[in-house]
């Protein structure tokens, strides 16, 4: 039976994946500007402006040139900060006019496994199944860029 694409579990984004680097190291990664500059983004892309707050209330933006030099920009709203286990954070497009977009809310788990590093994102609810797809794209993009930067970073 096909899901129904107006179904909230349609429109919702869950990824799983596991870091070979410790708990701390990760959620390191995922809260200080000077780490997530570095692998936040898709494919081809670089941050060129992060700000970001990291308290429940905090606010963060973040603007993003993709390969063809265009700006993306992304805001949001910090709801949990709970080191090293979980973020949670609003999550809305903003265009070139500085109006939002549709917000949504991601959850980020850190579960230790054994000194590697579980990450369960869920990111929802999304639009349309279409939107929720390039999210997946892209958080996939960001997964695998911050898979090679902790590679480095415990290297160093």
């Amino acid at each position: 039976m096909a899901l129904n694409e107006s179904a909230p579990e349609a429109r919702t984004l869950v990824m799983t994946r596991v870091f070979d680097a410790p708990r701390n190291l990760v959620f390191k990664c995922w809260t200080e500007p000077e780490h997530l500059a570095r692998w936040w983004g898709c494919a081809g892309s670089t941050v060129t402006t992060f700000k970001g707050d990291f308290r429940p209330g905090g606010a963060f933006r973040v603007v993003m040139r993709l390969s063809d030099g265009s700006d993306h920009r992304v805001c949001g709203v910090f709801h949990e900060v709970v080191a090293p286990k979980r973020l949670a954070f609003t999550w809305a497009w903003e265009d070139s006019e500085s109006r939002l977009g549709h917000e949504t809310l991601v959850t980020v788990n850190f579960a230790e496994r054994g000194g590697k590093t579980e990450v369960t994102l869920r990111h929802a609810v999304f639009e349309s199944v279409p939107a929720c797809d390039l999210h997946r794209q892209g958080w996939t993009a960001s997964l695998d860029r911050l898979a090679g930067y902790l590679a480095k970073a415990k290297a160093a």
